[in-house]
C-alpha cells in the first residue's frame, strides 16, 4: 500500500468506527430505556438492566455495522471530495477503480471485524445477558442445567429442551412430586406453548402415574397445567438464530435434518448472515459513485442521512426477501444472497460509469 492507499483506507475506517460508536450508543440508550418496565420484577434492578444493556452492546454492533460502514464511507470520502482531495487525485491520473481498492480493503477489514464479533463476542454475551435477566426476574424459582432449561415451581419440576423461538418448545418433561422425595407422576410432551396467563398447554402428552404398588400410563392429545412460572423462562430454552454463531447455526441445521424437521428458516438465516458480512464491502464501495456525483458538494449532515436511509432500506428489503422466501419455499441460498448480489451488481455498474 502506498501513501494514498493508506490515507483512503484510514479515512474510511476512522469515520466508519465513529459512525458505529454513535449508532451503538443510541441503540444501547434505547435498549436501556426499554428495560424500565422490567425493573422491580423479581430481583431485576436498575444495575442489572444496565448490565443487560452492556452485555448486548456487541450484538448491537454486529447488527448495525453494515449501516455504520455505509455512513462512514460516505462521510469520509465525502469530506475528501468536498475538500477537492479526490478531485486532485483523479486529475493526477488515478482511476476510480484504483481509488476503490483501499476503500474495498477498509470494507474487508470491517467485514472481518463483523465476523469476529458475530462468531466470538456477541452470541455468548447476548445469551449471558438473556439468562441473567430471566433468572433475576424469576428469582422465586430454582434453575439448573446448561444444555436445557429446568425450573422448579412448588411440587412441579419442568424441563424444556432446546426448541423453536417464540411460543412453542420441544422435549418437555414434567415431574410432579408428592412430598420432599416421592415422585407422583412423570409427564412427557412433544411440545409446550403459552396458553392464558398462568397456564401452559402441553401437546401429545405421555403420562406415567405412580400409585402405591402400581404404575399407570396413558397418552392424551393435550393437557393444560397451571404454573406461576413466567413465560420468559421458555426464552432460556429457545434456539434464537440471531444469537447463534455461523458454526452453531450450521450444526443446528444438521441436527434438524437428522431429525427430519424443517430447516428452511434457519438455512435462510445462515446464508443471509454470510451475505450480510460480504455486503459490508459492497456498501462501502457504493459510497464512491455518490461522492463523485450528487453528494460531492453536500454537507456532512446530508451524507449521514442518505447513508442511514440507504442502509435501512437495504436491510428492510433483505428482511422482505427472507420472509418471502420462507413463504414461497424458495432456495435458501438464493434468498440469502439475492439482495447482496443485486446491490453488488448495481455498485459495479455505478462505479464503472463514474467519471
Amino acid at each position: 500500500m502506498n501513501t494514498l492507499d493508506r490515507y483512503l483506507y484510514r479515512t474510511v475506517l476512522i469515520y466508519a468506527l465513529m459512525a458505529l460508536a454513535v449508532l451503538v450508543t443510541l441503540g444501547a440508550l434505547f435498549l436501556f430505556i426499554s428495560q424500565q418496565g422490567d425493573i422491580g420484577v423479581g430481583n431485576y434492578s436498575a444495575g442489572e438492566a444496565f448490565l443487560y444493556t452492556l452485555l448486548n452492546v456487541p450484538q448491537q454492533a454486529f447488527e448495525v455495522l453494515p449501516i455504520a460502514a455505509m455512513i462512514g464511507a460516505l462521510m469520509g470520502l465525502g469530506n475528501l471530495a468536498s475538500g477537492s482531495e479526490l478531485v486532485v487525485t483523479r486529475a493526477s491520473g488515478v482511476s476510480v477503480w484504483r481509488i476503490a481498492w483501499p476503500v474495498g480493503l477498509a470494507g474487508l477489514t470491517l467485514a472481518l471485524t463483523m465476523y469476529g464479533i458475530g462468531e466470538y463476542v456477541a452470541p455468548p454475551m447476548a445469551q449471558l445477558a438473556k439468562r441473567e435477566k430471566t433468572t433475576s426476574k424469576l428469582a422465586d424459582v430454582s434453575f439448573a442445567g446448561s444444555s436445557s432449561a429446568w425450573v422448579k415451581d412448588g411440587n412441579l419440576i419442568l424441563r424444556v429442551q432446546t426448541g423453536e423461538v417464540d411460543q412453542a418448545f420441544g422435549g418437555v418433561s414434567l415431574f410432579e412430586l408428592d412430598g420432599a422425595n416421592r415422585l407422583r407422576s412423570v409427564k412427557r410432551a412433544e411440545s409446550i406453548s403459552v396458553a392464558d396467563p398462568g397456564h401452559w398447554r402441553l401437546h401429545n402428552v405421555s403420562t406415567t402415574l405412580f400409585t402405591g404398588d402400581r404404575i399407570e400410563s396413558q397418552v392424551v392429545p393435550e393437557i393444560t397445567m397451571t404454573s406461576a412460572v413466567n413465560p420468559d423462562f421458555l426464552g432460556l430454552a429457545a434456539t434464537d438464530p440471531d444469537l447463534l454463531t455461523l458454526r452453531g447455526l450450521a450444526s443446528y441445521i444438521d441436527h434438524l435434518r437428522r431429525n427430519n424437521l424443517g430447516t428452511v428458516p434457519y438455512e435462510i438465516g445462515f446464508w443471509s448472515r454470510v451475505a450480510r458480512q460480504f455486503a459490508v464491502i459492497v456498501v462501502t464501495l457504493l459510497a464512491l459513485p455518490f461522492v463523485f456525483g450528487p453528494l460531492r458538494t453536500t454537507g456532512a449532515g446530508a451524507r449521514t442521512v442518505i447513508g442511514t436511509l440507504l442502509g435501512v432500506v437495504f436491510f428492510l428489503i433483505t428482511g422482505m426477501v427472507e420472509k418471502g422466501g420462507q413463504l414461497f419455499g424458495l432456495n435458501p441460498m438464493l434468498v440469502g444472497w439475492l439482495p447482496t448480489a443485486v446491490i453488488g451488481v448495481c455498485t459495479l455498474i455505478a462505479i464503472s460509469r463514474t467519471r
